[in-house]
């Protein structure tokens, strides 16, 4: 096996967010972190931005089905433990619950649908 094949191909969805990011004037920090909490526990992170002064962590989920509350209250508690603010989810589709609680907590939510028309 060449070295090539060895390293998985990085998702087609995360190279549309960076290109969105970039395009939204966004500076891409970091791509796969893992930054360790005040708790100890290491987060992980597909994407670290920042827009000013601003630094939002980034999880992208390239599923084939809805992501649940579930999701979005795991990336709150990995950013909030990490001190980065406004996190950001991308995926193909977010379950009413997870809409309410990113509208109560000032999550983004972000459709492969947007970042893909965006041009």
């Amino acid at each position: 096996m060449s070295v090539d094949e060895q390293v998985s191909p990085r998702s087609r969805l995360l190279d549309l967010a960076i290109s969105y990011f970039k395009k939204e004037g966004y500076r891409v920090n970091g791509e796969n972190i893992v930054l360790e909490g005040h708790s100890g526990v290491g987060r992980h992170f597909d994407l670290i931005v920042q827009k000013g002064r601003l630094e939002q962590g980034v999880w992208v989920r390239d599923w084939n089905r809805t992501i649940g509350v579930n999701v979005i209250i795991n990336l709150d508690t990995s950013s909030e433990d990490v001190d980065l603010s406004s996190p950001i989810m991308i995926g193909e589709k977010f379950s009413d619950h997870a809409k309410s609680y990113s509208n109560r907590r000032k999550l983004t939510l972000l459709t492969k649908q947007k970042i893909g028309s965006f041009r």
